[in-house]
Order: structure tokens, then sequence, then C-alpha cells
């Protein structure tokens, strides 16, 4: 058969066109109408607030915080962007816009912090913020409704972290530091962090006696050095900060998993107009781009003596099933003046992370199979 382009196609890049046998990919922008996406709501926690009316502001729109700058910001915005809900704000110095594929919606961009506590105070019905933040100045109030616990962005952990060097040399592990015979009433292990609620909690639980927290914002991986502290609680990504510092971190001391989630207040959901169903909508569409930016469709011609036989053939290779198995519909060509059809077109789904093996074993095609296998290859 003669050499036919592919066409690879990224949600985010140029497309690469490189020789192949009739074989094209592309992103899949939605999910197939078929799949229907139901909300499911999460109590972030458990505590004794009360669902009093007193603490929601009289107002008729429903109010969505989002982040205000940095990397959380920008993210946050290209992902609602990708779910055909852009922000639009008149003046970029402006602290209110809006959506306007959501009726009645205002975005306020705030600290996430205080997206947290304006949540709790009624003055924001829902808000997008790292899990550790929500974690650290939410501390477990049952008004937090965690809505989708995974945006896919602003990864990190929240972690301890000691000197390599000096008395922690040969310590490796959260049991090793408790140990430690330096720690005393009277000079305590000296912990420096930013979150004053999450790092005590967590210490405390790990059995800790002898400890004190100073709050510090900032570069906190100089404490150590300059010997204000021995450790720090801090949020880690890559760990290259950590290195560079000379600190490490240590097994067991990782207290939080994060990334960014969206969450709503309780109060809201239940007794203001239209903040459930909004809520619904971009829960909606939020599960469907997520649920879709992972997946990309492979189409490929295959010679075949029927759709049964191909079909059967792409579903004996476990990274071309697809989603729920391949399509297959015939190619008709005209030979000797007859309409016939010795191809089949095949269509199916795989995860981004097959992509590659799936397009391996595509072209594979029975002849050159065959001739692997004369070879004992």
């Amino acid at each position: 058969m003669a050499s036919i382009q592919a066409i690879f196609q990224y949600p985010s890049s140029s497309s690469i066109t490189t020789p192949f046998t009739s074989l094209s990919i592309f992103s899949i922008p939605t999910l197939p109408s078929y799949i229907s996406v139901k909300p499911t709501f999460t109590c972030f926690s458990s505590s004794s607030s009360s669902l009093s009316s007193s603490s929601i502001t009289d107002r008729a729109e429903i109010r969505l915080g989002l982040p205000s700058k940095g990397r959380m910001a920008s993210e946050t915005l290209e992902l609602l962007k990708d779910c055909q809900l852009s922000v639009r704000q008149v003046n970029p110095r402006q602290y209110v816009a809006e959506i306007p594929q959501l009726s009645n919606l205002e975005v306020w961009f705030q600290r996430p912090k205080d997206i947290v506590r304006k949540l709790l105070s009624g003055d924001l019905d829902l808000g997008i913020m790292g899990l550790d933040t929500l974690s650290e100045f939410g501390q477990g109030d049952e008004d937090l409704i965690l809505v989708h616990d995974a945006l896919d962005y602003g990864d990190c952990h929240l972690s301890i972290a000691i000197p390599k060097y000096g008395i922690f040399e040969n310590i490796n592990s959260l049991s090793e530091l408790a140990q430690m015979p330096q720690w005393t009433k009277e000079k305590p292990l000296r912990v420096a962090t930013s979150f004053n609620y999450l790092g005590p909690k967590f210490m405390k639980e790990k059995g800790f006696e002898h400890v004190t927290f100073s709050t510090a914002d900032g570069a906190l991986e100089a404490a150590p050095a300059m010997g204000i502290a021995d450790a720090i609680v801090d949020l880690v990504s890559s760990g290259t900060t950590l290195r560079e510092n000379n600190l490490k971190e240590i097994e067991g001391g990782i207290i939080l998993e994060s990334q960014a989630v969206l969450v709503a207040s309780k109060k809201s959901l239940i007794q203001r107009e239209g903040v459930l169903d909004t809520t619904h909508e971009i829960l909606e569409r939020l599960e469907a781009h997520l649920r879709a930016a992972g997946q990309f469709t492979v189409t490929a011609n295959m010679r075949g003596g029927s759709a049964e036989e191909v079909a059967e053939r792409i579903l004996s290779q476990p990274s071309l099933s697809g989603l729920q198995g391949p399509t297959v519909s015939p190619v008709f060509c005209k030979r000797d003046g007859k309409v016939t059809s010795e191809y089949y077109a095949i269509v199916i789904c795989v995860p981004k992370k097959a992509l590659y093996k799936s397009v391996q074993q595509l072209r594979a095609t029975p002849r050159w199979r065959d001739i692997l296998l004369t070879l004992g290859l």
C-alpha cells in the first residue's frame, strides 16, 4: 500500500506530519454526548459549623473566587478557558469579572487564603485554590464542600525538611527525628513554617512532645542555616530549592499532597438560589475536559476480510481496545469497474500515556509481524 501521511495533533502545539500508513491521531475536545456526568459533593471535614442563614449576605448574584496572582491564577484561567468558561475582565486591574456562559455569576480575584475565609463568611459561594490552602485556613470547617478534588494542576506537597549536615546527617525518617535525644522541654525541636495549623497538628499526631513553631513567610529554606530553626515545614514541588540549600525531605515527613481544587460553601449550595445549578454546570464542564484531555482519537486503515475480523485483531491488543472498543467501518474503492472493500477504517480512543505503544502496534502489519516471527524477534 502506498505511504500516506499521518497527522499528530496535540492540544496546544502545532501539527507534526510524518510518513505513515493511513493513520491519524486527533485530540478529543469534549466527551461524547452519551457520557453523563453527575455532581458528587464531598464534605471536606467535620466540625461544629451551623447552617444558619444569618451569615449569608443578602445579594442576588453568585460569586466565584479565583486566585489573583501567580502561576495558580494563570493556570486556573487557562483551565476555565479550556472548559469554554472564559473569564472576561474589562480592566486587568479590576478585582471583579464575569463568565458570559454562566448567567448571574461574578468572578472575584482574591488571594487563595482570602477565598477560603470569604467562603466561610458567606461573601463567596464557590472558589478555586490549592488543597493546602483549603486545609490550612479552612481547618476542617464542615461548611467547606470539596466539589472537585483534582483539577490536575498546582501539584505540590507539604513536607518537613531538615539539614543534610550536622546532627541531622544520618537522620532519614520522621521516627528517627522524633527519637533524637537532643529534644527536651528546655530545648525543643524548632520548626519554621507559615502553616501554623497543619504543621503543629501533624507533629502532635506523630507523637512529638518537645517541639515549637515559629511563624515565617518567604524563604524558609534559609532558617536552618541562619540558626533560627532546626527544621522547616513548607510546600515542595520539584525539591530543587531544598537541595540547593542543603536540606532534605525525610521518610514519613509528607504532611499533605496538594493540587488545585474546587470548593463550595455548603450554606450557599443549600440556601442560595441558583448556586447548586451553577456548581453542577461548572463540575460537568470540568469533568468533561479533564477526562477528555488525556484521551486521543486514533484513526487507521487496516486490511481485512470483514469488520469482525479486523475488530478481533484490534481487541487482541489491550492498548488498542479504547474506551469501549473500536469503531470499524468499510473503506470502499472501485476496482475493475466494481465497488469493493478490502480495507476497514478503525477509530479508537487511547490514553495519552498509551499513545506511542498504540501507534507501534497499529504499524505492526500482519506481514511485518510474520517477518519478525520468522527472524525469531
